[in-house]
């Protein structure tokens, strides 16, 4: 077997507060992730899914236990690492084009010829070649999350991290941009660790699931998603696929309510 991209290690995070009291984000997370593997956490709100992803992306530092990528310890934030948070932060006085070229702008001081012409790829990538001119605001929200999405590319990273990225969207832009991402990881394929709150998104994303428990966090299951690729809105009709969300679901809430 091939070592893990990203592992977790009896990984855990405190958090300090002002007045010297501790909150126990996470504890003891054991979890290991294989190349081009998708994974979603999932979890009640305060189990620690957004905190395992800065501690993955080096943003947070771990207060206990060690993260690893490529066997290298995590310590800082690293340059095979795309990130997609919750909303994608767009710049309003910049085009389409200039958002998702602005990284390489923020850390070097200019866009190249080279760099242009590659977020111009991404965008037709994301289905924005038409809209490449327009500024933020006159984009719907899940066509800025697009944006979001490319600019996260923009250095073609090994591993993307995305935290919640469709949540404020409705429902049903919301299984176009999952369907939309499942397109853009077949021709771009990376490691990725998903937070969401959606079971079904899980599901339909997924190659396996982490089922987190609150206070502390800490892994309760793995879940390998049975669902052959590539998948499809067909995947969301499968009978099966319905039965294992609400699985899934009453698993969460038994141990969230503790019944």
């Amino acid at each position: 077997m091939d070592a893990p991209v990203i592992e977790l290690q009896r990984a855990g995070k405190v958090f300090v507060s002002s007045d010297g009291a501790k909150t126990t984000a996470l504890d003891g997370i054991d979890l290991a992730i294989g190349r081009h593997e998708f994974v979603a956490l999932i979890g009640p709100s305060g189990c620690g899914k957004s905190t395992l992803l800065r501690l993955v992306a080096g943003l947070l530092p771990v207060t206990s236990g060690q993260v690893s990528i490529y066997r290298q310890p995590v310590t800082e934030p690293r340059d095979e690492i795309g990130i997609v948070f919750q909303r994608p932060t767009l710049l309003p006085w910049l085009s389409v084009l200039d958002n998702v070229a602005f990284p390489v702008k923020l850390k070097t001081g200019r866009v190249d010829a080279g760099t242009r012409e590659r977020a111009r790829e991404l965008v037709r990538m994301v289905g924005l070649a038409e809209f490449e001119d327009r500024l933020p605001e006159e984009l719907s929200g899940g066509m800025q999350q697009r944006v979001g999405i490319a600019r996260s590319l923009l250095h073609d990273p090994d591993i993307l991290l995305m935290d919640e990225p469709f949540s404020a969207l409705d429902a049903l832009t919301r299984d176009e941009m999952s369907l939309e991402l499942l397109r853009i990881l077949r021709d771009s394929p990376k490691t990725v660790v998903f937070v969401t709150h959606s079971i079904p998104e899980a599901l339909l994303l997924a190659d396996k699931i982490v089922v987190m428990q609150s206070r502390p966090g800490r892994v309760r299951e793995v879940i390998a998603v049975p669902f052959p690729r590539p998948r499809s809105l067909d995947t969301l009709m499968d009978p099966r696929f319905n039965r294992m969300a609400n699985d899934i679901r009453a698993q969460v809430f038994t141990r969230r309510t503790g019944t």
